[in-house]
């Protein structure tokens, strides 16, 4: 864990002065390398999920974003926001009784992200107050470039807190993690693609917990014997 937090913070701090590439090589370094190491964290701490006083401490790496912000201490702030909306995501599970609740949850916000994104208020923050995006949002950076690929805080919470669901109720922990991965790498190819300012991430988040685990939610939602809806344990990745 720590040599993962030194690279990523070693490639934040010099990825300007990095290589150049076609858009395309950018888009699979972003995917396949970038994102997915920016969130293992949140799938290696997934043992925490369960900790007290995770909104306190939600609301103490907000603070440090918000102040780390202010100094103009960018890439610090950036790790700050998804301690901060990870803490956050794993304390609103616990409202969460059952699986269908999740995936109610699932089948609503991507309706909503969208709508936001395209005629709501993150239109409005995009179009009018990009810097307002900026600080409510976390950089991917491209190599070699001052540009970057922004998730908001919202995606960024309902990354965490569908994980952790899956190791909440049983679900495919693994397989999840891969398909919410997937679902923003294909936001982001789709968003390149049609050469467009901004995707909605959420509904990719969405599908990505859905898909991999549709037939086990299918057989909770049917009330299967042994397969309640309790917490559980084990997890299974097969």
């Amino acid at each position: 864990m720590g040599l993962l937090a030194a690279l990523l913070v070693t490639y934040y701090e010099t990825s300007t002065h990095l290589w150049q590439a076609g858009v395309w090589w950018d888009v699979a370094w972003l995917v396949c390398v970038l994102i997915p190491a920016v969130f293992a964290p949140v799938l290696l701490l997934l043992p925490l999920r369960d900790a007290r006083g995770l909104f306190l401490l939600g609301l103490a790496f907000a603070a440090v974003a918000a102040a780390l912000t202010a100094a103009d201490v960018e890439v610090f702030a950036n790790f700050a926001r998804i301690a901060a909306t990870t803490c956050l995501g794993w304390w609103f599970l616990d409202f969460f009784e059952s699986v269908s609740w999740v995936v109610l949850v699932a089948c609503i916000i991507p309706w909503v992200d969208a709508y936001s994104v395209w005629r709501g208020p993150t239109k409005e923050i995009v179009s009018k107050h990009a810097h307002v995006f900026d600080v409510l949002s976390f950089a991917f950076p491209v190599p070699g470039e001052h540009a970057a690929a922004n998730l908001g805080v919202p995606d960024l919470l309902f990354f965490a807190l569908f994980l952790a669901a899956a190791a909440r109720f049983g679900l495919r922990v693994l397989a999840t993690f891969a398909g919410l991965l997937a679902g923003l790498g294909l936001t982001i190819a789709a968003t390149v693609y049609f050469d467009l300012r901004g995707l909605p991430a959420l509904p990719g988040i969405a599908v990505g917990f859905l898909v991999p685990n549709a037939d086990l939610i299918v057989r909770r939602l049917r009330g299967q014997p042994g397969l309640g809806d309790r917490p559980q344990v084990a997890v299974d990745d097969t």
